[in-house]
């Protein structure tokens, strides 16, 4: 991600990396101090993997229960709960720094009025209320993103979220400042909305869906920024590339000046799940609708449209519990309920029946083990996979995360299957290594926010040590990506196979660390673009796409286009740019051989407003 000033701003820039990788955590309450969903935790045999020994010796393994306890780090809160404020402040002092750690907490609020908070979010930290509507839940206070642990600088307010809120901020202005993979959901803020540092730092972009904003947005030093399916009294800013769709109150089309790229609705979307407690307290899991011709938020009247499921169909993970487990629960039927954590693999967890969940709470992550790729969907109907973490490990990963089998055909357009806040990284808080990190060949998948991060700071980053190739590659026909951050692959970070795909935002950086020219040739073509659609492809769209390159390695490399694309009638693309940050490095081109050259030491970015 981008942690360069907006144009005007000196260019001097460079992350600093991170000394060491923070320790485990160690969980700031006691499970006694938890609202639990059942008295029940998941049992001994689920936890211990057994199921996989009792199949080895030929004995049928028990049966996984459904529900359960969600464990240490999930807090949940009511409005008699005592010392909130401490609580939350002390899940921050462990969290607020800890770019690399383990630690992983989910902070869950029931229904009611809560008065005179600052939720601080730090890394791996997810707030949530646990209503139907954002406004079952309503805080007179905050929830904090700032940038004091980084010298002002929010460029890596990585992996954190809120959702399912009502805000009165305490001083009319709630403060957001966060970075990629940061979702903002089914928020409603009574008030405004500011989306840079205290002291206006620098600030690289983030996403908000299924939102109200009462007053003003204020980006301000946000380099980009995305926002769907959302109501907003108005928006202050731009700097380089702010994209809406389906958004009530945004700014009329304008890009490249002011960079407004406006849709009036999205084409299709279907709600991030969410968990809520029913009217007898228990735990549930929200099933949104899906809707075509999107136009702001889904619960303005009240219930939003959807299904439910109650927590006993799920089989509730924790950390420890082996891929043999995670398989079984889905084979009996059970969807998956990952509770924070990280979770080691020494298998891929298959996801085989439509209509799955696969849902995780802060940003629990998966690692898999020996190179096996993390998770696997079948080419089925309806499956959803939200909130959570993949994280490569040492041993090379052909694939991370692959959503249908190859040569997968079937029409899903009724049912797609749905990626939300599904991110993935490689290296930073160790080696990590993968060929492609996202496949996408189901059809009619809704790719709806995703971070996919070979990493540029951190444990384990070098042009090899941390080689990835290609980030998301797409050759299933009819997908949709909203809301896509793909960054610093050493080849293409997005590869476009597909027929009829579209993509609402994206944002990019090209790898900063190629040792020189040569690494980066690819043939005849000075690098690889950014986002590239094959060469077979007749229809694709794309709006509001940017790419930028930072090669502080050797400055003196170019990039002959940002962007790639068939010369055909049916591939279009609305309101193109790439930036050369600081003059580190040069694009030639913004798509194939059209756009002027970037040039010089000023972050200006060359644009193209419609292609061919």
């Amino acid at each position: 991600m981008p942690d360069t000033p907006p144009p005007g701003t000196p260019a001097v820039r460079r992350r600093a990396v991170l000394a060491a990788a923070t320790a485990a955590a160690v969980p700031v309450l006691t499970a006694a101090a938890v609202t639990p969903a059942s008295a029940a935790p998941p049992s001994a045999t689920a936890a211990s993997g057994a199921p996989a020994a009792a199949a080895a010796h030929g004995k049928r393994p028990r049966a996984l229960p459904g529900g359960g306890d969600l464990g240490p780090n999930v807090l949940v809160f009511d409005p008699s709960t005592p010392d909130i404020q401490a609580r939350l402040d002390a899940v921050f002092r462990q969290q607020e720094s800890a770019q690399f750690g383990t630690g992983r907490y989910a902070l869950l609020f029931r229904p009611g009025t809560y008065h005179g908070l600052n939720a601080q979010l730090g890394f791996y930290t997810s707030i949530a209320g646990l209503g139907l509507s954002p406004d079952d839940t309503t805080v007179h206070g905050d929830v904090t993103v700032d940038a004091g642990w980084f010298g002002g600088n929010a460029t890596q307010n990585f992996w954190r979220s809120a959702e399912n809120l009502a805000l009165v901020p305490a001083s009319g202005t709630n403060r957001w400042a966060v970075a990629q993979a940061a979702p903002f959901r089914r928020m409603h803020v009574h008030g405004g909305l500011d989306l840079a540092p205290s002291g206006y730092g620098w600030a690289s972009g983030g996403y908000i869906a299924d939102s109200r904003i009462e007053g003003q947005v204020g980006p301000y030093s946000q380099q980009q920024w995305y926002t769907r399916d959302s109501a907003i009294g108005s928006w202050l800013n731009g700097v380089w590339n702010m994209v809406f769709s389906g958004v009530e109150g945004a700014p009329a089309q304008s890009f490249p000046a002011p960079p407004y790229t406006t849709l009036d609705t999205t084409p299709v979307s279907r709600e991030k799940p969410f968990l809520y407690v029913d009217g007898r307290g228990g735990f549930r899991v929200f099933l949104p609708a899906k809707r075509t011709g999107a136009r702001g938020v889904t619960w303005g009247k009240g219930t939003p449209r959807g299904s439910s499921l109650p927590l006993s169909r799920f089989y509730v993970a924790r950390p420890g519990v082996s891929a043999a487990t995670l398989n079984q629960a889905l084979a009996q039927g059970l969807h998956l309920l990952l509770t924070p954590g990280v979770y080691h693999l020494d298998r891929p967890v298959r996801v085989n029946r439509a209509g799955t969940v696969v849902l995780g709470l802060g940003y629990a992550t998966l690692i898999p083990d020996n190179g096996v790729t993390a998770l696997k969907v079948a080419d089925v109907d309806g499956v959803r996979l939200a909130g959570f973490l993949v994280d490569a490990g040492p041993v090379n990963s052909r694939t991370l995360l692959e959503i249908g089998p190859p040569g997968a055909r079937r029409d899903h357009s009724a049912d797609p299957t749905t990626v939300q806040d599904v991110f993935v990284r490689i290296g930073g808080a160790g080696a990590g290594r993968a060929t492609t990190s996202m496949v996408v060949n189901n059809r009619h998948t809704i790719v709806d926010h995703t971070w996919v991060w070979r990493a540029d700071h951190g444990e384990g980053v070098g042009w090899e040590t941390n080689r990835a190739d290609y980030g998301v590659v797409v050759n299933g026909d009819d997908v949709l990506a909203t809301g896509l951050f793909v960054e610093h692959f050493n080849k293409y970070d997005v590869q476009w196979n597909g027929q009829r795909g579209r993509t609402i935002f994206f944002q990019n950086e090209k790898a900063y660390d190629a040792p020189d020219q040569a690494a980066i040739q690819n043939g005849s073509v000075k690098g690889y673009a950014a986002y590239k659609v094959g060469a077979g492809v007749t229809t694709h769209e794309g709006w509001g796409l940017g790419s930028y390159c930072f090669y502080n390695v050797d400055p003196t490399i170019v990039q002959h286009h940002g962007f790639a694309a068939p010369d055909v009638p049916g591939v279009k693309f609305h309101d193109l740019l790439v930036v050369s940050l600081g003059g580190q490095g040069q694009y030639e081109h913004v798509i194939n051989d059209l756009g002027a050259p970037t040039s010089g030491t000023s972050t200006v970015p060359s644009t193209v407003v419609s292609y061919p």
